[in-house]
């Protein structure tokens, strides 16, 4: 129960009663703690770690095992026994989405993950590969990534031509980014942010001044910005 993926919101709850001062803090904090305490220390005596560990069955074409736990970045689904086999299998390991949890995923929903990365063919002689990172979903293509649109396109579904169509949308929201590069040892450039115009130099950036044209900034001009822009502390 202490961790139950209810028992933040349970807390939270309590704390806004805190704040709206429906329940002394004190007496809150008295009867968590106590408890709790007790529960830890009992725990720490006869209880080994756990991992919050489900079995969901096997492979249904290589009969391997599949799990779903906590793992370094959060709940994920495993093939095949932790560390390497007699035979020379590692465990694969695909990670829950948002709406997925460890309580209630199936064996089936566990199987999709498994299906990405996913290739969808060649565009410019570069593989396009779809799958799911720190960030969300995405398309990888020429060393490069494309996230995919929330709400509207699904990783498992989504087709060449859709990914094609997010690729060439980044392409021409980056053409449209530059206002200006100046070319050297250092480049100087000049692009749109979202809030507004701005100098990049060194991968450092700097806001223009709104009383400066950006398009008839001149290098030397830009260097005066940087000189003239404060210092972060």
């Amino acid at each position: 129960n202490i961790v139950d993926f209810n028992f933040t919101a349970d807390v939270e709850r309590q704390f806004d009663d805190i704040a709206e001062g429906q329940l002394v803090w004190n007496t809150m904090i008295d009867k968590f703690y106590k408890p709790f305490h007790i529960q830890v220390e009992t725990t720490t005596e006869n209880s080994a770690r756990s991992s919050g560990e489900r079995d969901l069955g096997v492979h249904p074409e290589s009969g391997e095992k599949i799990i779903v736990r906590i793992g370094r970045y959060g709940p994920m689904a495993q093939i095949g026994e932790t560390g390497e086999t007699e035979e020379g299998k590692k465990p694969r390991f695909a990670r829950l989405r948002k709406e997925q949890f460890l309580e209630t995923i199936t064996l089936e929903e566990a199987l999709e993950l498994f299906k990405l990365p996913r290739d969808l063919g060649e565009y410019e002689d570069k593989v396009m590969v779809v799958g799911v990172g720190r960030f969300g979903p995405y398309v990888r293509h020429d060393g490069k990534f494309v996230s995919l649109k929330k709400g509207i396109d699904d990783p498992m579904e989504i087709t060449k031509d859709r990914a094609i169509e997010l690729i060439e949308a980044k392409r021409q929201a980056e053409r449209e980014k530059v206002i200006k590069i100046f070319e050297g040892e250092e480049p100087v450039s000049i692009l749109k942010g979202r809030y507004g115009p701005y100098i990049e130099y060194k991968k450092k950036n700097y806001r223009i001044p709104k009383t400066v044209e950006p398009t008839e900034l001149t290098e030397e001009a830009c260097m005066e910005v940087i000189e003239k822009s404060p210092k972060k502390k």
